[in-house]
């Protein structure tokens, strides 16, 4: 495909026009006004200042009152912290959550906290025929399945409130949890033993094993053993929860 068909066909002009304001700050010049904008981007006024103002709704840009002139906003700092953060803990999870997967022949996944939700960064799958296992980019909301409440059940009190009075909670199998005071409870319960264990609560058929990687006194993932029903005992609860426990002091003794 060249050039020309490529961006006619896939490439949006809204977008691209967004992407060239943005990109028209830089470390010598981290302030411009609009007239300096409309120079350097080549965007008719009018556009451009639907363009900027939507950007500083959205807290892309910050608007300076006095002098009218605009710079980058804390909504791009913090989806860089979040760049940042997921890169750093990828690359200190991965060969030690590997090895995990390898030694127990099981799918294995780290998700992060994403908004409202849970998001798969990283998953190995089990060396069996039958698995149960996260796809990366999979998200689920933080009420359903191990991988989320391991993340929600560390989040400071007024944030768990918060979330619950935000979200519409709906069943996602016959296992799910959506009784606001039964879901405390189970939160509660979860911070006593520092692991999680669901069966058939988010995806039918498969049971997980989870715990939480703190950081700062955050939760800011967590790493969970995934195995179809048919293979899983209550028996092995303890011994995936010692693997898990095992893997999260290494992740987060690389954090600190």
């Amino acid at each position: 495909m060249d050039q020309t068909t490529f961006e006619r066909n896939y490439l949006m002009n809204t977008v691209q026009k967004t992407v060239l304001i943005l990109r028209a700050f830089t470390r010598e010049e981290p302030k411009l006004s609009l007239t300096d904008l409309h120079k350097k981007t080549g965007i008719g006024l009018s556009s451009l200042q639907r363009f900027v103002a939507t950007l500083v709704h959205e807290g892309f840009l910050i608007k300076d009152e006095k002098t009218k002139q605009y710079q980058l906003g804390l909504s791009l700092f913090y989806l860089g912290k979040l760049v940042e953060q997921e890169s750093t803990i990828l690359a200190i999870a991965e060969p030690i959550l590997k090895s995990l997967s390898e030694k127990i022949g099981e799918s294995v996944s780290m998700s992060i906290l994403d908004g409202d939700q849970r998001r798969c960064i990283l998953n190995y799958e089990s060396i069996h025929q039958l698995t149960a296992r996260n796809h990366v980019g999979d998200t689920s909301p933080l009420y359903a399945g191990a991988s989320a409440k391991a993340i929600l059940a560390y989040l400071p009190q007024h944030e768990i409130d918060d979330y619950l009075n935000r979200v519409k909670r709906v069943p996602i199998t016959d296992n799910t949890i959506t009784n606001r005071d039964k879901l405390l409870e189970d939160l509660v319960t979860i911070r006593k033993l520092g692991y999680v264990q669901t069966e058939s609560e988010r995806i039918i058929g498969a049971c997980s094993v989870s715990v939480p990687i703190i950081s700062h006194s955050r939760p800011i993932a967590s790493i969970a053993i995934i195995v179809p029903d048919v293979r899983f005992n209550n028996e092995d609860t303890e011994m995936y929860r010692d693997f898990l426990f095992n893997a999260k002091r290494e992740i987060e003794k690389h954090l600190s």
